[in-house]
């Protein structure tokens, strides 16, 4: 009798070891499928500026399972990415189980300081939304404002704050005609100096400014390798007057 027990528990139990094994052997095949089916091979990112494709790549798909679909699609589910420097949010879009799109919504910026080393970006408030000691291109620098110190998350302690709204505008509207002013310089009174390499652009007051930077995309071909000012302090509707003092040494 004993003998007879003793093997039917030796039976039941490896009948419950062949089951365990099946169901190991079931969820080892589910695993290895679900890994090698929803492995991410593309990745299409949009709307990044700062930041390269491929940083964006590891910021998103990081962690063991990073660079698979069906984690990051339960991840970011109604969830964006935030928290990151220069970007507002990011959202995840899976294509395909290979195939994902990152959309990257990143700060707007209305230029930059420098200020003790570092890159100082502010937005249309004059808000300084970050402290950094990379460019961003397509940014421009800011010069001529004076302040006597900067806080991250402060406004840029300037006399006169509707400076900022104009700087946004301006770098709206030339990116409007795919132009980038390396440096802005804003004079006491106001008014502005753009810098396109070798070439200084007097553009005076705010006053038509879309008309002037529409001009400036026509002009501007034509000085390409030539130093000095152009000057468009004068020009109205009526005249559209613009003029072009080449510097002395050439």
């Amino acid at each position: 009798m004993y003998k007879y027990e003793n093997k039917g528990k030796w039976r039941r139990a490896g009948i419950w070891l062949l089951v365990l094994l099946f169901l190991l052997a079931v969820i080892s095949g589910v695993l290895y499928y679900l890994l090698t089916k929803y492995k991410v091979q593309t990745v299409y990112v949009e709307g990044n500026l700062h930041y390269s494709s491929e940083e964006i790549e590891e910021i998103v798909m990081d962690g063991p399972l990073g660079d698979n679909s069906l984690y990051l699609s339960m991840k970011y589910k109604d969830k964006g990415i935030d928290d990151i420097p220069f970007v507002a949010t990011m959202d995840v879009e899976v294509l395909s189980p290979d195939t994902i799109r990152i959309k990257v919504y990143e700060k707007t910026l209305a230029g930059y300081i420098e200020y003790l080393g570092q890159f100082m970006y502010f937005d249309k408030e004059g808000m300084v939304v970050e402290s950094s000691n990379v460019r961003t291109v397509g940014t421009p620098e800011i010069t001529g404002l004076t302040f006597d110190f900067v806080v991250v998350g402060q406004a840029l302690p300037v006399q006169n704050a509707d400076i900022f709204s104009n700087i946004l505008t301006l770098t709206q509207i030339l990116s409007k005609y795919s132009l980038s002013a390396n440096r802005i310089f804003f004079n006491a009174q106001g008014e502005m100096t753009l810098f396109f390499g070798d070439v200084k652009v007097a553009f005076g007051t705010s006053q038509l400014l879309d008309e002037k930077v529409m001009r400036l995309q026509n002009i501007l071909p034509d000085l390409e390798g030539k130093k000095g000012t152009l000057r468009m302090e004068n020009f109205s509707e009526d005249t559209k007057i613009t003029t072009f003092e080449p510097d002395s040494e050439q």
